[in-house]
């Protein structure tokens, strides 16, 4: 016996979701769906855009920690999926400027006046040049999108930068992103 089954969105059917932590989850899994294509349309599209080695998102879980969440690269030896900053140079100071929406240009991380410890990181990561602006959620730090440049120098244009801040503006207005 053939029988039509009603589906939801997700492609589940309808009689299986009568069970409200189903339907929650299957919810949340939508929304998550959502996230991640937004995320990483934006990252890929910037990284073409500007031509870098790799855009990445770090999101903050908790205050002032966080990681790398997606990545868009040009090639696979440049992942740093799952990294974590350098806590002792990302503290309250730091966070408070990005929050007030500060964008930092950086054209070549060894003649940057910057904190050795940052440097240090940079160079772990294999960045030459990087691009930073604050992913703002309704007010808070929620993540910054980053672009590096692993492989030489590289003077930020204004376009570059407004490429950048358009990206976050983006995922800050995502719905998905907007509403977590």
């Amino acid at each position: 016996m053939i029988r039509e089954v009603q589906q939801t969105t997700l492609g589940v059917p309808t009689e299986l979701m009568s069970d409200q932590n189903l339907l929650r989850v299957a919810n949340r899994l939508a929304a998550t769906l959502a996230r991640d294509t937004v995320v990483q349309e934006t990252t890929d599209k910037l990284r073409n855009s500007l031509q870098v080695d790799r855009v990445v998102l770090y999101y903050f879980y908790r205050e002032w920690e966080g990681r790398v969440t997606f990545e868009s690269l040009s090639s696979s030896e440049f992942s740093i999926f799952g990294s974590t900053g350098p806590d002792e140079c990302f503290n309250s100071e730091y966070a408070a400027m990005y929050e007030a929406g500060r964008v930092r240009a950086i054209a070549d991380i060894e003649t940057e006046p910057i904190q050795a410890c940052h440097r240090d990181f940079l160079r772990d990561m294999q960045v030459r040049a990087n691009l930073v602006v604050p992913v703002l959620n309704q007010g808070r730090l929620w993540g910054l999108l980053v672009a590096h440049h692993c492989q030489d120098t590289r003077s930020w244009s204004e376009s570059n930068i407004e490429a950048m801040q358009q990206g976050a503006e983006t995922l800050a207005t995502a719905a998905a992103i907007r509403d977590s």
